[in-house]
């Protein structure tokens, strides 16, 4: 404090300049919340439409008879009227995907890409959505000290990560 101020301006413009972190704190991580949200709606947009809005998409189901890296084969077989059957098509392969299995399908519009369809494939076209809910509860709960509001984050990401690995 200069020796020549009085207290109490010294006072405001401490109480000024913390109120001025604090908001510049608060638009940051609000900001950087926002953003990893809308990373994990953008991830999950990818397949979601495909599999959510299946009416006039071609729907069917899929052997699997061969498993490559990161990808399975086998032949489509529809199930909805106006699709036509494929000797292969492709379908991603994960912890959900099994070599000698069937699964209930949605045809990629223009591709011979399958996804799977039904609450299952709902769910894990979702998944990205549920990570990027847990990775913003831990900004909000300690960029933004909303420790409620990090609690429903984290419990709704939770909630649909294990609702996607139980469908699977």
């Amino acid at each position: 404090m200069i020796p020549a101020m009085p207290a109490a301006t010294a006072t405001r413009s401490r109480q000024a300049s913390l109120v001025a972190l604090r908001f510049g704190r608060v638009a940051a991580m609000g900001t950087v919340a926002v953003l990893i949200l809308i990373a994990g709606v953008w991830a999950s947009w990818t397949s979601a439409p495909y599999v959510m809005l299946t009416k006039g998409r071609e729907q069917g189901t899929v052997e699997v008879t061969r498993c490559d890296g990161g990808t399975c084969t086998g032949p489509y077989t529809p199930v909805s009227t106006g699709s036509t059957a494929r000797d292969r098509v492709v379908i991603h392969h994960t912890a959900a995907v099994r070599k000698g299995q069937t699964y209930s399908v949605v045809v990629k519009p223009g591709t011979d890409e399958v996804l799977r369809s039904g609450p299952a494939g709902i769910l894990y076209a979702w998944a990205p959505l549920g990570g990027a809910l847990l990775l913003a509860s831990v900004v909000v709960a300690g960029g933004l000290r909303q420790t409620r509001a990090a609690w429903v984050l984290a419990g709704s990401g939770i909630a649909l990560l294990t609702a996607a690995f139980l469908a699977l």
